[in-house]
């Protein structure tokens, strides 16, 4: 027995509201179950939206338990940061200040230098390639490749204020 829909929507009201999304995939989603709406199979349905017929049963619970919004395509919440703010902006101020060669034992920063810093100060181990993309999500995006870049090319204490114009 198929898992009914909501009742409180109909497939007017499923259209309009495809039709205003900018989000493409919830507009497939959407169409889909307005052809179920319908009265159209869940098969047909399954084809309207190109997935399989469990694919539409997973989106009317999703529909069913949360709108029109459940249909919407949500990033997985993934590992949680080692780094918190107090760590991201210590970064930040190392990269701005850039290396003391007597203290750091360098002249210039590279993410080895940096991820090595960090693990000295915090003793958080973090690889290279989360350093080299940012993998902070939102904290500090002065440590993207761009901004590694920059600092290779311009050398340590230039502040990344000036750097960002």
């Amino acid at each position: 027995m198929p898992v009914p829909l909501r009742t409180d929507f109909d497939a007017a009201a499923l259209r309009a509201i495809a039709r205003q999304t900018k989000d493409g995939p919830q507009a497939r989603r959407l169409l889909a179950l307005a052809a179920i709406y319908d009265g159209a199979t869940r098969t047909a349905a399954a084809r309207i939206g190109g997935v399989t017929v469990q694919i539409i049963r997973d989106w009317v619970v999703k529909f069913n338990a949360h709108g029109p919004e459940g249909l919407v395509n949500r990033k997985p919440p993934g590992q949680p940061s080692k780094l918190t703010d107090a760590h991201r902006a210590a970064l930040q101020a190392i990269i701005e200040q850039g290396p003391i060669p007597a203290i750091h034992g360098v002249v210039r920063w590279r993410l080895i230098d940096l991820i090595q810093w960090v693990w000295e100060e915090f003793r958080i181990t973090i690889s290279k390639q989360t350093l080299s993309r940012g993998g902070f999500e939102d904290g500090i995006d002065g440590l993207s490749f761009w901004l590694m870049r920059i600092i290779r090319e311009v050398g340590h204490g230039t502040s990344v204020q000036a750097l960002r114009g």
